[in-house]
């Protein structure tokens, strides 16, 4: 194999392999929303889509219809609200 074609091979490996770190770590969340919302009583499944508004706060939408704002408040503690 030529040095240019080793680097192509090279440049499409890393292309077709980087996203699925990325979408391991949105199944990671979304799973990790889904407990601490499961955590404070409300119903929700399993979390379809997720919104990352800053570090700790996410808007969740749940398979169940539920929407919820997880967030930590100024005391370090995670709070869970309805969003309508």
């Amino acid at each position: 194999m030529t040095a240019r074609a080793l680097v192509t091979a090279s440049l499409l490996t890393l292309a077709v392999a980087a996203p699925v770190p990325a979408l391991a770590q949105a199944v990671g969340t979304a799973k990790d929303l889904a407990a601490v919302i499961a955590l404070q009583g409300k119903p929700c499944g399993t979390v379809v889509s997720f919104q990352k508004h800053g570090e700790n706060d996410y808007t969740a939408r749940c398979a169940s219809g539920h929407v919820y704002r997880v967030a930590v408040d100024a005391r370090g503690r995670v709070v869970v609200t309805d969003q309508k």
